[in-house]
């Protein structure tokens, strides 16, 4: 939601790292569960993410013109550089006769009556939980086309696994299997009682640079705290744009 907080910090350092393969959708329906946007919320909403270094492309009317959608899909996959916002104006609840662009259809449902309206001023001559046999057909060919795209893919991955075997070994561990590496547990700092006892932080320290020398895929942050908060990593540095 483009009104929480939590988005403005992301976004703003996701532009900030230039995340090129990050492609977000904003649903500019105008209406919050109270009603009507303006009562709180005014902004310019793709002028914010312009600043925040992202590139900003705008769909006029995301009810109807799907072909709209996907040009600004391909366009947005042409920006290698920046992420990109894809803004899509819409009404909530299109096609319902009494609560479409009103809060009624943003946090309940419809109604049997109201949903049997929307589908006649549709079109859509089908009832509850039925499905055109056309949408079959078009998820059907996608699936075969995601068949070969997987077949492709495990012949890159045999060849990756053969130039490139310990990179290889550790992207399963990581991202296939999800594993911790083997004895983890013994990289990490030993004490007794008899130490001599140290803030919290910086047995914090210890551990976080310990394990990240056995675990590559460790990342770490505190927003600009680190000095104080003891979470640099030393065998790394820092993540920064064009560094990965």
């Amino acid at each position: 939601c483009m009104q929480e907080g939590i988005s403005h910090e992301s976004c703003s350092y996701a532009g900030h790292l230039g995340l090129g393969k990050l492609i977000a959708f904003y649903d500019d329906n105008g209406i919050t569960i109270d009603g009507h946007t303006d009562l709180s919320f005014t902004e310019d909403v793709g002028k914010r993410y312009e600043a925040y270094g992202w590139q900003v492309l705008t769909v006029a009317d995301g009810n109807t013109d799907v072909d709209a959608i996907r040009k600004a899909i391909k366009d947005a996959k042409a920006c290698k550089n920046k992420p990109t916002l894809i803004k899509v104006k819409t009404i909530i609840g299109y096609g319902s006769p009494n609560k479409a662009d009103s809060h009624d259809a943003h946090g309940a449902p419809l109604g049997k009556d109201e949903a049997q309206l929307t589908r006649n001023q549709l079109g859509w001559k089908y009832g509850e939980f039925e499905v055109p046999q056309s949408v079959y057909d078009v998820f059907r060919a996608h699936a075969a086309e995601g068949a070969k795209k997987q077949v492709a893919w495990n012949a890159l991955w045999s060849e990756y696994q053969q130039k490139q075997p310990e990179l290889a070994k550790q992207f399963q561990r990581i991202a296939v299997d999800k594993k911790l590496p083997e004895g983890w547990v013994d990289a990490l700092p030993k004490c007794t009682p008899d130490d001599k006892g140290k803030a919290t932080r910086l047995w914090s320290q210890d551990c976080l640079n310990a394990l990240a020398n056995v675990m590559p895929e460790l990342v770490g942050g505190s927003a600009d705290l680190a000095p104080s908060n003891m979470t640099l990593m030393k065998c790394t540095g820092d993540f920064l744009k064009e560094s990965y």
